[in-house]
């Protein structure tokens, strides 16, 4: 029950007929007035719920989430805005909100129109059966390929951060075919949610990587209604936030589409912060690594050759080979550009690899995975 944790959040899951037999209507609300936030992805083929969403947002406090899975009403042209238009306005009257106070999201099969009549018919189910025990089946409600619903939890001084998402495939910032719900119950002023979201994202959903493929649904939202005893302390609520955040997309990339393997990327000593993203992110999408990692294969000259071609700024992140130290799972396989003649064994189902480049203070992390048959076999057969 971790999205409905805090104080004043309800929320259910049900079936609406989307999707042949799973439930794919999930319902999350604020009984209490609320403040919030949310990110979008950065594709510009924005789908009509991101649309619909972000119009909603700037013109008011969002108090309620409507999610469905099994279409993305993605490339749906003008009838997916108002199809996503209706549902907001659907839920909204069902639940004594003003339209705008309702965000949608959808997660599903992309160029396919919504199933409306579906939709709406299940909405007035969603509102009665919502509950504050009602957060597993949300979480349920939203999955598509996920093979487990991805909850996480984080208690504070008097107050609690809980969450859900969603997510296997089509994952890489900004942000990945991924969708968030976070409730609070810690008191933030109008406008300030956005302040305490962002950072907390770049951290964790925009440092990921399964298959190097950004959606165009891509959102995290944060509920916040302040129905906590919790004083200000602002510092403890931004890390209980970056904590569910980062459980939730750990959780994701664990949970890809056919991942056997999950490594931990670390740049250290790159000339600045930007080129360590830079580095980090093309080593966690290089299909070498990650075909290597797959094998269990220490290849780290794939790592050595992702590093040195990570585009930045219109040219490639700066590097000098004979200053380049390289670790695999703490075994120094290179260092200041001289291989060590030592070679890792890697049998487990995680890898660390840590990189230094030897020129700076900039650094990044960024977590992966294998790429694996099961990955093609999965997608190849998607709408099938």
């Amino acid at each position: 029950m971790s999205v409905t944790a805090a104080r004043g959040f309800v929320a259910s899951g049900v079936h609406c007929g989307i999707r042949r037999t799973r439930n794919d209507l999930a319902l999350v609300r604020s009984t209490v007035r609320a403040t919030g936030a949310g990110m979008f992805t950065v594709n510009r083929m924005l789908a009509a719920p991101v649309v619909v969403s972000k119009r909603h947002l700037e013109l008011a406090q969002p108090q309620a989430v409507v999610v469905n899975s099994g279409n993305a009403n993605a490339a749906t042209g003008a009838q997916g805005e108002r199809d996503a238009e209706l549902t907001a306005s659907t839920a909204a009257q069902l639940l004594g909100l003003a339209r705008e106070d309702v965000l949608v999201l959808s997660t599903g099969v992309i160029g396919v129109p919504l199933p409306i009549d579906e939709l709406l018919r299940g909405l007035a189910p969603a509102v009665e059966a919502l509950s504050p025990a009602g957060g597993a089946a949300a979480a349920e409600a939203i999955l598509t390929t996920d093979t487990c619903a991805k909850e996480a939890l984080e208690h504070g001084e008097g107050f609690v951060v809980g969450g859900m998402a969603k997510g296997s495939g089509m994952i890489h910032p900004n942000l990945a075919t991924m969708l968030a719900v976070v409730t609070t119950d810690y008191p933030l002023e109008p406008g300030e949610a956005l302040e305490f979201l962002r950072p907390a994202v770049e951290r964790s959903f925009n440092a990921i990587s399964v298959d190097g493929e950004c959606s165009t649904n891509d959102t995290v939202v944060l509920l916040a209604n302040g129905s906590s005893t919790a004083g200000r302390d602002d510092s403890a609520f931004a890390e209980a936030l970056d904590a569910v955040c980062s459980q939730l997309a750990a959780k994701i990339v664990a949970d890809g589409e056919g991942v056997t393997v999950v490594a931990q990327i670390g740049v250290t000593g790159a000339a600045s912060m930007d080129e360590a993203i830079a580095i980090a992110r093309r080593i966690a999408t290089s299909p070498l690594v990650k075909t290597a990692l797959h094998g269990r294969d220490a290849n780290w000259g794939r790592v050595l050759a992702a590093a040195g071609s990570a585009p930045f700024n219109g040219g490639y992140a700066r590097l000098d080979p004979s200053l380049v130290t390289l670790d695999f799972d703490g075994v120094r396989v290179l260092e200041l550009g001289a291989p060590s003649g030592v070679e890792p064994e890697l049998a487990g189902d995680t890898v660390t690899i840590d990189l230094d480049l030897g020129l700076g203070g900039g650094s990044a992390s960024y977590l992966t995975s294998d790429l694996s048959s099961d990955y093609v076999r999965i997608n190849a057969d998607y709408r099938s």
